[in-house]
């Protein structure tokens, strides 16, 4: 299984979806790298978009291919349209993103957006979330105290997620703790109460955000589900 392919394919479905003159949210992760590119190849074509990055490499990314992007998002409210990947996902269109460390940025283009497609290979598809540790962004002022109240709220296995020797810092200039629930039975309920806890700025668990999820199959079909 290419999955690789699996990704381009799903990613130049997504990129069909965008139409000229829009304010397009830029997402992060390998698949959407294959997007980029793809709106570039758009773009040489004759398409005007401008993108609104969730992350700091993926605003050198565009820069890198010339795509236009908006530098200093802080005043925006509005996007058309938002392309992202996912590390899970379920068929109600439940997610979990995060595995780049960027939960917090594209939790909130997500949310002003007027359309959000995810994008996904096949194995990304479960029926249930849980498997892939669900990402935690905590403040380092308190990350441990988060850590201890996350852990009586479920008790699994909670990590701190490292770069070498030193914990990992998001864009965000927080930690991220990468907690193996194994399996999450309900994940709004799950969200709210993990967003409650002092010290935590934000989780993976992506509910009621994502209006089509597009997931590529191993012999070229793009499935598409509708929330």
């Amino acid at each position: 299984m290419d999955l690789q392919q699996q990704k381009k394919w799903a990613a130049k479905e997504a990129v069909s979806f965008i139409e000229d003159g829009m304010v397009v949210g830029f997402g992060f992760g390998s698949t959407f790298e294959y997007a980029l590119h793809f709106i570039k190849e758009r773009q040489d074509a004759g398409l005007k978009i401008t993108g609104v990055p969730a992350t700091i490499k993926t605003a050198q990314m565009a820069h890198d291919l010339g795509i236009p992007i908006i530098e200093n998002p802080a005043h925006i409210t509005h996007l058309d349209l938002t392309i992202d990947g996912a590390d899970e996902a379920t068929p109600e269109l439940n997610l979990i993103k995060g595995g780049g460390g960027a939960l917090t940025r594209e939790k909130i283009i997500a949310s002003m957006s007027d359309q959000v497609i995810i994008i996904a290979d096949s194995t990304k598809l479960k029926s249930h979330l849980g498997a892939f540790p669900l990402p935690v962004e905590v403040i380092p002022f308190g990350w441990k105290n988060a850590e201890r109240l996350i852990r009586e709220l479920n008790p699994a296995e909670i990590n701190i997620r490292m770069v070498g020797e030193s914990p990992f810092v998001t864009d965000n200039g927080n930690y991220i703790l990468d907690c193996c629930f194994e399996r999450i039975e309900n994940p709004r309920i799950l969200h709210d109460k993990l967003n409650a806890i002092p010290a935590v700025v934000d989780n993976g668990l992506f509910c009621g955000l994502c209006d089509l999820l597009l997931v590529s199959h191993a012999d070229g079909t793009v499935q598409e589900i509708y929330g």
